[in-house]
């Protein structure tokens, strides 16, 4: 299993619709594309222009494929609204949340 952690900076006017727009996506992938295990967002309570999405895939493979060209075209609509900084992968060694 891996995690990916996309940082964003998302204006605090577009919060509402990105938020829509995430969920959409994350969902739509979680249904259509092999290995996508899911998602979550977080969001800083310091800097409300920070926002985390944090996804879960079966394998790096998996990832990579979906990831392509770093710009899949699953992720236009959230690209439009919020600025993705940085997407960075780890292996998950263990989890013990509920």
């Amino acid at each position: 299993m891996i995690r990916v952690v996309y940082r964003w900076r998302v204006k605090e006017e577009d919060f509402d619709r990105f938020q829509a727009m995430w969920t959409r996506t994350t969902n739509q992938i979680h249904e259509t594309v092999p290995g996508a295990l899911g998602s979550f967002m977080l969001r800083s309570p310091d800097d409300r222009t920070e926002v985390l999405t944090i996804a879960k895939w079966d394998s790096m493979a998996s990832w990579e494929a979906f990831w392509g060209a770093a710009n899949p075209s699953q992720m236009t609509g959230m690209r439009e609204l919020g600025e993705r900084i940085s997407a960075t992968v780890y292996e998950e060694v263990d989890d013990f949340t509920r």
